[in-house]
């Protein structure tokens, strides 16, 4: 037998009536991802952002009375963490932020994130917002506006 004539065959070869996504999501889509995913794998900072998208505009300090009301005592953050982690969320265009005398306030970004889903959603190629995981599915809702820069 020639070698080349035979194809390797890949484990995971089964056909389906899905359209794969291979590697054809481009890497600028995939960093921005990592750069996202990697800001939310903070305990902290996730908190902090979802104490944001509930509660709305804060400044540290409310943020902070927040926090600690639903933590113990050895897990509360001081308010120069507070500030850190929302200094990192800002840079990475998560959080914007608002100055008022001597006070800034914080608030959600959506734009970053419904950009990078939007453009992972529509070069994903399979026609649908939604990634299946086995026994259930992630989907993604967009009203088709992208949020507005206050």
């Amino acid at each position: 037998m020639n070698s080349k004539s035979i194809a390797a065959k890949p484990r995971n070869s089964r056909v389906s009536g899905k359209t794969r996504t291979g590697g054809r999501i481009p890497e600028a889509t995939l960093l921005n991802l990592e750069d996202i995913f990697s800001m939310l794998a903070d305990k902290s900072r996730l908190r902090i952002l979802l104490t944001l998208a509930h509660e709305g505009e804060l400044n540290v300090t409310e943020l902070k009375g927040l926090l600690d009301h639903s933590q113990p005592r050895h897990k509360k953050l001081s308010q120069p963490a507070i500030s850190h982690h929302l200094g990192l969320l800002r840079l990475h265009h998560l959080v914007d932020s608002r100055r008022a005398g001597k006070n800034n306030f914080y608030r959600l970004d959506s734009a970053r994130l419904h950009s990078v889903l939007d453009q992972f959603f529509a070069e994903s190629g399979n026609g649908h917002k939604q990634l299946e995981f086995g026994s259930f599915s992630l989907a993604y809702k967009s009203n088709g506006r992208a949020p507005k820069k206050r």
